[in-house]
């Protein structure tokens, strides 16, 4: 069970890094498997390059080699990618999280050559990312296959097309030792059933130790109890993208009192509603947990 790490701001719309590292020792302490530092839910497009590497420090420093990272570097520029790869000090990254190039929409040859040209530029392992809800362009199953095949330093894929079909091609057809990661937390159960080994999740942020039991659960093939858990988390796992994420998972933060429901322009706080309707929808499933221990 994976973390995509949010990114606290102040109200000043400063990095928040107390928060931060309160947020990571949760982690720690919440049994979670790796963390994503950089990631979509971090809103790393509105970070400047100082504050990328502030945080990649911080994170790398707090966990001091505890936890596996995998840090996100994508682009829409393979040419920059490549090069900031190349450059930066990824001393204590354990592996990269490259999202497809977003925007500029390059056909299916063309996200192959981006991602050999990324997968040249580093000698640590590569999980592709696939998400064209956001990004506009979807990473087939023929393309992904062709690049495990001749890219030996990429060694998965975070899927979070939805598409369960596809999902399950992947995974059918994927090389030995090729991970399969949900990047739907409301698919997470379903696409463990089909072969996938894990998760990247943004629940997790709030709630480590039980997302953590949840997917080891499903992990050990105990797929009752895995969706027993899942279904507690229904309530809560709607309202978290019901105004996007991160808008929801800071809200419920926020109500946790980890840190403020502050985000960074062009991005705005969930709607009061939906705020509200966090609140109880966490102390509901806040009461159901007590009960379980």
């Amino acid at each position: 069970m994976g973390v995509a790490l949010v990114t606290p701001f102040t109200e000043t719309d400063e990095v928040d890094y107390e928060a931060l590292d309160r947020l990571v020792q949760t982690q720690l302490d919440g049994n979670t498997d790796f963390l994503c530092v950089l990631g979509t839910t971090a809103e790393t497009p509105t970070l400047t390059l100082d504050e990328k590497r502030k945080i990649r420090k911080r994170v790398i420093e707090k966990v001091a080699g505890r936890l596996p990272i995998l840090l996100g570097m994508g682009g829409n520029c393979t040419r920059a990618l490549v090069e900031e790869i190349k450059n930066e000090d990824l001393t204590g990254v354990d592996a990269i999280l490259s999202v497809t190039p977003y925007y500029n929409k390059p056909n299916q040859e063309g996200l192959y050559r981006h991602y050999k040209a990324v997968a040249e530029a580093t000698t640590l392992p590569v999980y592709l990312y696939n998400v064209p809800g956001r990004t506009g362009v979807n990473l087939l199953p023929d393309t992904v296959m062709r690049i495990a095949a001749e890219c030996k330093n990429v060694v998965g894929v975070k899927e979070a097309s939805g598409n369960l079909a596809q999902i399950k091609e992947i995974i059918e057809r994927a090389p030995e030792g090729f991970d399969v990661l949900s990047g739907d937390d409301g698919l997470i159960c379903e696409i463990m059933k089909l072969g996938g080994v894990g998760a990247i999740t943004v629940f997790g942020n709030a709630y480590p130790t039980a997302f953590t039991q949840m997917v080891h659960l499903a992990a050990e093939g105990k797929e009752s109890e895995a969706l027993a858990l899942d279904k507690t988390f229904t309530d809560v796992c709607n309202l978290l993208f019901a105004d996007g994420n991160p808008a929801g998972i800071k809200s419920l933060l926020s109500h946790q009192g980890k840190m403020g429901n502050n985000l960074r322009m062009p991005l705005a706080p969930a709607r009061k509603e939906v705020h509200d309707a966090m609140r109880s929808a966490m102390e509901a499933l806040d009461t159901y947990l007590a009960t379980c221990q």
